[in-house]
This record gives C-alpha cells, structure tokens and sequence, in this order.
C-alpha cells in the first residue's frame, strides 16, 4: 500500500491508513509537512448537508432517482449527504420523505450515504423564496410530527419572522432536529431571538435572506454576529470571495455545501428543480427569469475553490467535512481516526480526485 500525506486532528501524518469491517482501526507513520514531499493527500470524505439533485435527477422525483443522485455525488468525493427536499404539497413532502427513509436504511454499493434529510421549505417566508416553489405555509406541530415519523429528518430551513415558527424552533431544537434560518425577511432581532430558542445556523448564507445594513443588520447581520456555524455555497457565483472571507472571520465553524441540482455533473440544458425548469448555462442554475435556482458545485471544486481564495488546504478539508459531521453530532464521520468510518478521498498535489472510499469501499468512479 502506497504512503499518503493523511489529515489528521494531530496534523499531517505520512503514512498508511488501515481499515477493517468499514472502520478506521488506525493510522502508521510520521508527523509531516507535506510540503516537504510530493505524496498525494488522503483527506476525510466530503460531507454535503444540502443537496437537491444530481446526475440529471432531482430528489423530489423520489426513489427512482436516489440511486443516481448518490452515485453522481460520490463521483467527486461526498460519502454522505442529506437530501434535500424542496418546497411543495404536503402529499408531495410526504411521498418523498417515506421513500428517502427507507433509502436511508441501506447504502447501495458505489453510493455516498444518505445521513438523512434536509427539509428546505414549506416553512419559509413566501416573500423570499428565492427558486423554491410558491408552496411556502406556516409550521404546525403535528404536520411535522408526521413528517418526522416518515424520515431522519437532521434538518428544517425555517423563516423565524412568522408567527408562531419561535415556539416551533424551540421544541424541535429540544429534541434535537438542527434549525437553520433561511428564506427570511426578518430583522436582525428576530435572527437573534430564533437563536436563542434554539436555531443552530444559518441556509445558504446571504442568499435568501435580509441582507447586511449598517443601519438594519438584518439576518445576514446576526449570522455574522451570533451564529457558530451557517452554510455558504462557495462556486464563486452565490457569494463573492470577499463576502466568503467576512463569513470565515465571523463564524467560527462556517461549513461549505453545493446546494445542487440535478443540473450537476451534466452538460448545459434543462432541468428538474422540484416543480421547476431550470437551466444550466454560464456555470450556473437559473429560473427564466434569471434567479439563481441552486448551483451545479461539487464538493470537491469547493475545495479547490476555497484553497484558491486562500485558505489552508487542512482548512478547507475541515469546513467540508469535520464541521459538518460536528453540527449534526457525528463523531465517527468528518475525520481520519482510529473508531471513526474509513470514508476518505485521496487527491494529487493539483487537487484532482483520483480515488473514493466509503465505509471502507473503494468507489470505482471513474468507471461510473
């Protein structure tokens, strides 16, 4: 077995990863400085908590289209995922949410896993729904209830602004579902009230969301001043560099996902987005009327494209992997260590991929 650069929490280590059964069982060799080498790096898999599609499929389409969609994301590196929902029809939300749930019970062979969902509307501000369907209603106990019966569901995008959502974001933070403001119009005060019943980040950061003013900080501004962790799209499309480097001074623990479509990993054309048609042109996803509808990101240009506005190539591994893993409380993902799962990804010295593997399996992706 050939040596690696590997990321660990005690630094760089040249050496060996050894694994059994799906399970890192430990690590051989020597602190480094990679620099001192040309050895490839073996980084943790890349962990994407907002992911719509892919592959040409959209995951509102339901189980025909998970197995693409999982096999797709692997292809550049995420081992583990939430699905995202769109928002749409309670019946809708309810199909899709029983069928994601008994896809989570399995990892068919050459996918990423699929930690759970990621419930982007309905409960979001119809005045800023950016590309979601306009299917936006307010939150009742007993809908989500029974949504929650159906699937994992790790997270919900809520807009805190409406009535009553306060109460909901506590009780569902107690119980340990992570709420993400986003979709908002709210002022900065209502951001820093849903924080304190119990919100725990932020959607998408800056998109979608009452922006940044001296004079009204709005939601982006309690983010920047109060959140731990929020989500940011880095393709350099959603966010200019510098707007990402502001949110990486405030937020101490700022993770990175793709937010994409089914336009990912595909040529220009047209696409599924929920109930929409989207297309991809320029490197992006777009409604007809122009709006940014998601992104065609992989999480491993992310990576490339956040080592390009500057950070540390161990940096970026941990806002696409570690953090992530830690928001949702998964400690035996998100890192290279003895006990955790043996999800990694192994990259030349130019950053390309060059190999996968999940609980243990090595992804033959470039065959896929």
């Amino acid at each position: 077995m050939s040596e690696d650069n590997i990321l660990t929490a005690q630094g760089w280590i040249r050496g060996r990863l050894i694994h059994e059964h799906g399970k890192i069982v430990r690590i051989e060799g020597q602190l480094c400085d990679p620099a001192d080498n040309d050895l490839p790096y073996l980084l943790p898999g890349f962990i994407d908590l907002h992911v719509h599609g892919g592959g040409g499929k959209d995951i509102m389409e339901g189980t025909p289209a998970f197995d693409t969609i999982t096999k797709t994301h692997v292809r550049f590196g995420t081992t583990s995922l939430l699905a995202t929902t769109m928002t749409a029809p309670p019946e809708e939300i309810s199909r899709v949410l029983a069928e994601v749930g008994e896809f989570c019970e399995q990892r068919p062979k050459g996918s990423a896993r699929v930690l759970g969902v990621h419930l982007e509307g309905p409960y979001i501000n119809p005045g800023k729904l950016g590309a979601q369907p306009n299917f936006a209603h307010t939150a009742l106990m007993a809908e989500v209830e029974a949504y929650l019966a159906l699937a994992p569901i790790r997270v919900i995008t809520i807009a805190p602004e409406i009535a009553g959502h306060d109460k909901l974001i506590r009780a569902l933070s107690d119980r340990g579902v992570r709420m993400q403001i986003g979709h908002t119009l709210g002022s900065y005060e209502e951001g820093v009230a849903a924080l304190e019943a119990g919100a725990s980040s932020f959607t998408h950061l800056y998109n979608a969301m009452s922006p940044l003013h001296h004079r009204e900080p709005g939601i982006v501004g309690a983010a920047l001043a109060h959140a731990k962790y929020a989500e940011l799209i880095p393709d350099l499309l959603h966010v200019h560099p510098g707007a990402i480097r502001v949110a990486l001074r405030s937020i101490p623990c700022l993770y990175c996902v793709t937010d994409s479509t089914a336009a990912a990993g595909m040529p220009d054309g047209e696409y599924k987005l929920g109930s929409h048609t989207v297309t991809k042109c320029l490197g992006g996803v777009r409604l007809p009327d122009g709006t940014l509808a998601g992104s065609t990101l992989t999480m491993d240009q992310a990576l490339r494209n956040l080592v390009k506005i500057g950070l540390p190539l161990a940096e970026a591994s941990q806002r696409l992997s570690q953090f992530p893993a830690d928001y949702l409380g998964l400690q035996e993902r998100g890192r290279l260590q003895p006990g955790a799962w043996a999800d990694c990804v192994r990259l030349d010295r130019s950053l390309t991929l060059t190999a996968v593997m999940v609980e243990g399996e090595d992804i033959d992706f470039k065959n896929a």
